[in-house]
């Protein structure tokens, strides 16, 4: 595994603009909360470390991972915020299940980015086991909410830059 031996969560060799003037919706899936509760938590200290408002960001919690499409499409829907983090856990259990949330998970967020041109950020581990969760939701991998978060940043940033130089 290529993050075996390293911490992804490491932003020095990043650009990433001021959060100041963009608005965020953090959806979190309720599903295994000891690691999107440390996902979520990520997330937000990354908005607010890079100037995003208070007032500036929603976060709503969800039931699963399966109904984080739904809720970040409400959000953009409502026109209140210019990206999505979408955080969530999905272990691999004995069954298909895992197959099924998986696929429909990030083929559901991928269509509401497409559908409202907005970034939608996947911030949903899928995992073998708990430990490999855990290791990725703030431990020995780093913190995938952060990650999400700056993507988030990121991209608000990039579709604003092309939005401003369509309109010039």
């Amino acid at each position: 595994m290529a993050t075996h031996f390293k911490n992804l969560s490491d932003f020095s060799h990043v650009e990433i603009p001021s959060a100041k003037p963009f608005r965020f919706g953090i959806v979190t899936a309720q599903w295994n909360a000891e690691v999107t509760h440390a996902l979520c938590q990520g997330a937000y200290g990354v908005l607010k470390e890079y100037g995003a408002l208070d007032q500036h960001i929603i976060s709503i919690q969800v039931p699963g991972a399966y109904e984080l499409t739904t809720a970040a499409n409400v959000l953009l829907e409502s026109g209140q915020v210019d990206a999505v983090i979408s955080l969530g856990c999905v272990i691999q259990g004995e069954t298909r299940h895992f197959d099924y949330i998986c696929q429909a998970v990030s083929q559901g967020l991928s269509n509401v980015s497409i559908k409202h041109n907005k970034p939608v950020i996947f911030g949903v581990l899928t995992t073998d086991n708990l430990q490999q969760a855990l290791d990725r939701s703030g431990g020995q991998h780093g913190n995938k909410g952060q990650e999400a978060a700056v993507a988030a940043i990121q991209m608000a940033y990039l579709v604003s830059q092309i939005q401003e130089r369509i309109i010039e």
